[in-house]
């Protein structure tokens, strides 16, 4: 393995310093030596790699029943080696490989072929027990420890998670059952999740049946997320889409999203450990959504945002037959803050709720919350939005005593549902002021007229994640 491994960076190693000289190898490789046609495929990526490997090399079997955990975890732990020397790319051929979790690397990209299929063991002994986060201060489904995630990485810099359309398969539904049934001890796994670490791709997979959460980026920065499908059933348990926590520049874009929870879950901490902890979520991009999820929102703010959420931007979003648009959850117990949030250009059709923010949202982690700790809700906007098939246009709950203010809606129309509600805007402790929306806001929204539309203005300055750039990289899925 060492010396393929040498030799596979002699003929690539070109690439590191030079893109197009990469890109041309890959089309001599084709012209040129037609054995070897199937050998070079092209992805984009934040960053190439000088060395690669397949999971067949390391004893994978990809047949749908051996249990292949081993197998990566030595292709991982090899691979390794080469962080510091151009980095290294894991390749999974065709098949379907059984796996329990295993842990990235450094400077490594994890790369599944079209035809691959990743498939979650459903043994749990298979996925090590690890501690809770800081900032949660438990599970999240249970006290004390949580199950690894299938795919995980912690502590890690220029990771990326991509493929041809490859699918990771969580097989999830034993744990929904098990869940369901109060047999779990503790935390379902995840199907991705990378803690304290930098600049990390997941892009161009397709994620299926997760036993809980599917994408978790958490205590991480420079996290670009797209390209995904994640299919899950509407009403299996947890199965949020992509969940960034405590996360700063962080992109979301064209991911296609059924889920039985939130499609995109912000957060930053559950309560007084998320206080404590201290990490916002901030300078957060999410455009060109496509979202089901009929018991949940397309975009959630909370609940546990007890360390902050700021410079939130979301546009271009659509939602078939979900229960809101975006929506913020908070309570008594959870301090920290929303702020700065601007959505624009949302197309909904068959919807609960458009608006709905939320400030009784229990669900506390134990008894130790702080009852003085008040979240801050303040600068909430949205404009150009369109809703069709509405039952109710708002559901606004502030916290009495502490209103969320600074709520601006713009150029909105709503149509409703045969089964409307007789009072379409319920509100109570918010603030703010209304243009052009339809039907007519509550008081407490006045209308401020025609041409006031600038009032909500989205921001036009550039977000620091559109400094986080792919490039298109090439590699080999055979030996020489």
């Amino acid at each position: 393995m060492e010396l393929w491994a040498s030799a596979r960076r002699s003929k690539v190693s070109g690439a590191i310093v030079g893109l197009g000289y990469l890109v041309l190898l890959c089309t001599i490789g084709v012209e040129s030596r037609k054995s070897s046609k199937r050998d070079c495929f092209e992805y984009a990526a934040i960053s190439c790699r000088a060395y690669s490997a397949s999971v067949s090399d390391f004893g994978g079997v990809g047949d749908g029943t051996t249990v292949n955990t081993e197998a990566f975890r030595a292709a991982i732990d090899h691979l390794s080696q080469f962080s510091l020397e151009g980095g290294s790319l894991l390749y999974v051929p065709p098949g379907r490989w059984l796996t329990g979790s295993f842990n990235l690397t450094s400077y490594f990209t994890l790369y599944l072929d079209k035809d691959a299929v990743l498939l979650g063991s459903q043994d749990e002994s298979e996925y090590p027990l690890i501690e809770p986060l800081p900032s949660y201060g438990r599970g999240r489904d249970a006290d004390g420890a949580r199950f690894s995630s299938l795919i995980f990485g912690n502590n890690l810099t220029d990771v990326v998670i991509t493929g041809a359309n490859g699918t990771i398969d969580g097989q999830g539904e034993l744990w929904w059952t098990k869940f369901r049934a109060g047999k779990l001890n503790n935390t379902r796994p995840y199907l991705i999740e990378i803690m304290f670490s930098t600049s990390i791709q997941i892009s161009n997979l397709t994620l299926i049946n997760s036993p809980s959460w599917n994408v978790h980026p958490v205590y991480c920065s420079n996290v670009v997320v797209q390209g995904l499908t994640i299919l899950a059933p509407v009403r299996s348990p947890n199965t949020d889409g992509i969940n960034p926590d405590s996360c700063t520049n962080t992109r979301i874009q064209d991911c296609y999203i059924v889920s039985g929870d939130d499609c995109v879950a912000v957060k930053s901490g559950w309560d007084e450990y998320g206080i404590a902890f201290g990490m916002p979520t901030k300078r957060l991009v999410i455009r060109r959504l496509t979202c089901i999820s009929p018991t949940s929102a397309v975009i959630a703010l909370g609940s546990e945002m007890s360390g902050g959420i700021e410079d939130v931007r979301a546009e271009d979003i659509t939602a078939i037959d979900s229960e809101s648009g975006v929506r913020i959850k908070t309570a008594v117990g959870r301090g920290g803050y929303v702020k700065d949030i601007y959505v624009r250009g949302m197309t909904l059709k068959t919807m609960k709720w458009v608006f709905w923010m939320t400030g009784n949202y229990g669900s506390h982690p134990d008894n130790n919350y702080d009852p003085n700790a008040i979240p801050v809700i303040q600068n909430i906007n949205y404009r150009d939005v369109v809703a069709e098939n509405v039952t109710m246009a708002a559901r606004l709950e502030g916290i009495p005593g502490d209103p969320f203010t600074g709520i601006c809606m713009s150029n909105v129309t709503i149509s409703l549902a045969q089964n409307r509600k007789k009072l379409q805007w319920n509100c109570s402790d918010v603030a703010g002021i209304t243009s052009e929306v339809t039907p007519k806001p509550c008081d407490l929204l006045p209308d401020q007229g025609q041409g006031k539309i600038r009032a909500c203005n989205y921001p036009e300055d550039n977000s620091p994640t559109e400094n986080m750039e792919v490039q298109t990289c090439s590699s080999f899925r055979n030996r020489w």
